[in-house]
């Protein structure tokens, strides 16, 4: 008898597998394309028609990205209110997904902070004020910053940023203490505390902004920003020290121009210096994310078709696409994996390249252990 039913569950789970169709080559195409793909929406909490439901479950996007300000209607809230309303949302979010969502923030603390005092958050203090004071507070803050980020269910945090303070006056860096230092030992150490202290706590740390945006003068969000003549080689440092002696899952690019690099393209767009410096030099063999490409530095001077190709033909893995610029497209998504999908199929963008980037970010997945906020 105990046979005759073990044959017939058998069975039943047979005829159950073959009822389920297999995902067609395109399919699994799209989702390689989805993969690639890390999204900003509004809202503080989701509702059935909240485009980033659909994003998650239709489109397989491979992360969101949150912030406290909303910068195309210039208003309050975006994606935070309070610590427990973002907590629920971090839930809601990843519960969309069988699959691991990267949940990410750009939290470094002091001015590039979206968890506010006002919300319920602790006072994060900047980089370089936390690097003045010793390793010891740098351990303290990035220590107090994971374990903020892994209540909430956050995964994925945009730092520790390893520009060295060529240039004080950087718009984007020096004047916003976002740099642990001038001196390329000191930053690599500091950063390589908040590394450490970040993925202990379930928290994905992200270097940024390669190859360097220290010595810039002007501010990339803004528009172009040429250090071809301020740039140093000694702002490789911290990546070459870093990639070599910590686990570097991830990499962001910055929009700068650098013409000792590629004299053609800035760095989001430039092959010389995602796959030949990054990849052949530095042998970084984790995930190359874009900075936001909706800053002005991108869409002053490129049509969007012309910077997703070159990003992807240039060695990045994912596309920071934050909704978050001049303008919010509800539907850039859908558009951009159709953009995609229809350069791979007229053979502008080989298949290979999307399914290799598409595995270096599940086994990026595979390292992350928090889940709707628990360990």
């Amino acid at each position: 008898m105990k046979i005759k039913i073990l044959l017939l569950t058998l069975c039943l789970a047979s005829l159950t597998c073959c009822s389920q169709p297999k995902p067609s080559q395109d399919d699994k195409l799209k989702e390689e394309i989805g993969e690639m793909l890390l999204v900003g929406f509004r809202g503080t909490e989701l509702t059935d028609d909240c485009h980033i439901v659909r994003d998650i479950r239709d489109y397989h996007i491979g992360g969101v990205i949150l912030f406290e300000y909303d910068a195309p209607s210039k208003s309050r809230p975006r994606n935070i209110s309070s610590r427990q309303q973002l907590k629920k949302l971090c839930g809601d979010l990843q519960a969309l997904t069988d699959e691991t969502l990267l949940i990410s923030i750009d939290q470094e603390g002091g001015m590039v902070s979206r968890l506010k005092e006002k919300y319920g958050f602790p006072t994060f203090a900047s980089a370089q004020k936390t690097a003045q004071q010793g390793d010891d507070s740098v351990r303290y803050y990035a220590n107090l910053t994971a374990k903020t980020l892994n209540d909430l269910g956050i995964n994925l945090n945009f730092a520790p940023c390893v520009d060295i303070n060529v240039n004080p006056a950087c718009p984007i860096i020096g004047k916003l203490e976002r740099s642990f230092g001038n001196n390329a030992k000191k930053v690599s150490r500091c950063a390589k505390i908040w590394i450490d202290e970040q993925q202990k706590n379930g928290v994905t740390a992200c270097l940024k902004h390669f190859p360097g945006h220290g010595s810039s003068k002007s501010d990339t969000h803004l528009g172009l920003a040429d250090v071809s003549d301020t740039w140093k080689e000694v702002e490789l440092e911290p990546y070459k020290t870093l990639i070599k002696n910590s686990d570097v899952r991830m990499v962001m690019t910055t929009h700068v121009f650098n013409a000792r690099i590629d004299s053609l393209y800035p760095a989001t767009l430039s092959k010389p210096t995602l796959t030949g410096l990054l990849r052949d030099s530095l042998h970084f063999r984790g995930v190359i994310i874009t900075d936001d490409l909706a800053m002005g530095a991108m869409t002053d001077q490129y049509g969007y078709e012309e910077i997703v190709k070159r990003a992807i033909l240039a060695g990045a893995d994912m596309l920071c696409l934050s909704n978050n610029g001049k303008d919010y497209n509800a539907d850039v998504v859908p558009q951009t994996v159709e953009l995609i999908y229809n350069m791979v199929k007229k053979g502008d963008i080989p298949a290979e390249r999307i399914k290799q980037s598409a595995n270096r970010i599940r086994q990026l997945k595979s390292k992350v252990s928090i889940v709707n906020g628990e360990l």
